[in-house]
């Protein structure tokens, strides 16, 4: 087992836009930084890559997050790594949109199993092997306010994911853990921009009073807030981090 005095942090969906976001600023703040990702390996190199560039310290690893087994190894692998887990970020999640009447149920679930269950794993394995002073950090969405036609089934997932993040909070008593889930508004990911017109993202980017779409950077900020010392009093909460939208 390598010995490390630092703070170590697992992001799962390290590998997307907000949570490359995410772990590249918990490193910036001295953090060793396990990046998960599911399918998408390359991107999650980058990332570790980037983190190593700038004289941080990363490793990249793989997992189902509704399949407890890989993530049971995934944590056991960074214990075994870094000596101990400090910092949970729960960015992983997937966005399926349609009406309530056209939804496919299929679609639903499949949704539901990442979002919900996959939420539900990490939640899990985090309550058990986050050492005291540390964080958990979950993935609300700001859609729960707005209540956007089409977002009913995605927004019912991070409906699951708030209260799940609530009541953690207060099983943890005593252990000097918080729990937390951060709401983004609309952000500036390839993930977000695909498929919309420049002037559908400029009416969207509008709407709030500081006229402009979030960025993964901005998600981040609040992240490592709630990960760092001037969170510790932060617990049991939702952070909307959307620029005044919603």
């Amino acid at each position: 087992m390598e010995q490390t005095t630092q703070r170590v942090a697992v992001v799962t969906g390290g590998s997307g836009g907000i949570g490359g976001a995410v772990a590249r600023r918990l490193a910036a703040d001295g953090m060793a930084v396990v990046v998960h990702y599911a399918g998408s390996a390359g991107r999650a190199e980058e990332v570790v890559a980037s983190i190593t560039r700038a004289g941080g310290t990363a490793v990249a690893l793989p997992g189902d997050v509704a399949d407890e087994a890989p993530m049971t190894a995934l944590f056991d692998e960074t214990e075994r790594r870094f000596g101990g887990i400090d910092v949970v970020v729960n960015t992983a999640g997937i966005m399926l949109l349609a009406p309530v009447a056209e939804m496919d149920l299929d679609a639903f679930d499949r949704m539901h199993r990442v979002n919900v269950r996959g939420a539900f794993v990490v939640a899990q394995l985090a309550a058990r092997r986050l050492r005291a002073g540390g964080a958990l950090v979950n993935f609300s969405t700001s859609v729960i306010r707005l209540q956007q036609p089409t977002y009913a089934a995605y927004a019912a997932t991070k409906g699951a994911v708030e209260a799940m993040t609530l009541i953690l909070a207060r099983e943890l008593r005593g252990r000097d853990i918080t729990v937390n889930a951060v709401a983004p508004g609309p952000t500036a990911t390839p993930l977000f921009l695909d498929g919309k017109s420049e002037e559908l993202i400029g009416h969207i980017a509008a709407a709030a009073p500081l006229e402009r779409l979030g960025t993964p950077e901005d998600i981040a900020e609040s992240v490592a807030f709630l990960a760092g010392p001037g969170g510790r009093w932060i617990n049991g909460q939702v952070l909307y981090a959307n620029g005044g939208i919603a």
